[in-house]
């Protein structure tokens, strides 16, 4: 088991990617598959009618490369996109936007105090939960977020629950991550953590307990492509159905597939299933 959380996980995390936040972008963008991943976890999402008319939030926007992946999915949607780093959201802005997406500075944790309210018709949340000190709260948070029925996704590490998963993040964070930050940003603090918290983050089961015990339902997890295939994942639910406004159907057990690389298609998580 790796060592716990050092103060840079627990009041640092946010002043860390700061002082990384001119380095990031060229760091992530030579990890192959990053972006294209976070286009399928967005596309999984099942966002209708290219979010026409909806409200979409983006949790942990960073330099906005999730913010451009569902952007991609819902090129017609309100998105507002928050993070806690001021220098990462800087970053974001020399970024081309629409005017239909808006950043906030903003803690996660509590999003009601950047002036961020519901109701929103789908949440993405990348690369962001396991930095949380209160990650149940959180998922709780996003679940009150969310107008019935509409989907939460989850995009994150998630190795504990495998040996031979681990041991690929660990080679990859030592073999290449950790040494090309130290060559590129002059610092590897950032990555280290990256790589001690992906190990220590739930595994699958835990995470999709947790999301149970939020009040989600109809949860799936799928896993990407390429070598982070079993490392990175989908963890999709939704908020249930208003039972005034239709019959709710039951909860459903979480479909934990994590060898399904791709969605079944024509899945609308925005809608309660037939």
């Amino acid at each position: 088991m790796p060592p716990k959380p050092g103060p840079i996980e627990r009041g640092g995390v946010a002043r860390s990617f700061d002082a990384h936040a001119r380095t990031y972008d060229k760091l992530v963008g030579s990890n192959p598959g990053y972006h294209a991943h976070l286009r399928l976890t967005a596309k999984r999402m099942g966002i209708p009618n290219r979010g026409r008319g909806l409200r979409l939030l983006d949790v942990g926007c960073g330099t906005g490369a999730s913010t451009a992946a569902l952007l991609d999915a819902a090129p017609e949607a309100e998105i507002i996109a928050v993070d806690a780093s001021a220098e990462m959201l800087a970053q974001a802005h020399r970024k081309t936007w629409p005017r239909t997406v808006r950043f906030v500075h903003g803690n996660a944790e509590n999003l009601a105090m950047s002036g961020i309210v519901g109701p929103f018709d789908g949440i993405l949340a990348a690369y962001i939960l396991r930095n949380l000190v209160h990650q149940d709260a959180a998922l709780r948070q996003f679940h009150r977020l969310l107008r019935p029925g509409a989907p939460l996704a989850i995009h994150e590490y998630s190795v504990r629950d495998s040996l031979r998963s681990r041991v690929v993040w660990t080679m990859v964070c030592w073999g290449v991550i950790i040494p090309m930050a130290r060559i590129r940003a002059g610092s590897t603090d950032l990555y280290r953590y990256l790589w001690r918290s992906a190990l220590q983050f739930d595994g699958i089961k835990a995470l999709t307990g947790r999301l149970i015990s939020a009040g989600f339902e109809d949860i799936r997890v799928q896993t990407v492509p390429g070598w982070q295939q079993h490392i990175v994942h989908t963890f999709l639910g939704r908020r249930p159905p208003d039972p005034t406004a239709a019959t709710a159907a039951p909860a459903a057990a979480a479909d934990i597939d994590p060898e399904a690389i791709t969605p079944a298609e024509g899945i609308d998580m925005t809608k309660p299933p037939a």
